[in-house]
């Protein structure tokens, strides 16, 4: 069964985000930074806020800059929660 059938045949589909690769030094691990756009509760003005999260990347294929797309799994270590599913865009 793939990743996409999966998820889609799932009753709480896994959570799906994007971002930029900040750190690729650890082997097998990137940690990537996804930004978020809402709106502040008493004000309304919209911010960003910015989540840094521990992919697994077993192939070590994304590298600093790239922008990629990663999907919610179960604990892989203390931090990592997320694996990688592609490179959407390489850095330049």
């Amino acid at each position: 069964m793939s990743d996409v059938t999966e998820n889609e045949t799932r009753a709480n589909p896994r959570k799906v985000r994007e971002g930029i690769v900040i750190s690729d030094k650890m082997n097998s691990t990137l940690v990537v930074a996804v930004n978020e756009r809402v709106s502040h509760a008493r004000y309304g003005k919209t911010v960003q806020r910015t989540k840094k999260l521990y992919v697994h990347d077993e192939k070590n294929e994304a590298k600093l800059g790239d922008k990629v797309r990663v999907q919610e799994t179960r604990p892989l270590s203390k931090l990592k929660r997320w694996r990688l599913t592609e490179v959407v865009e390489r850095a330049r």
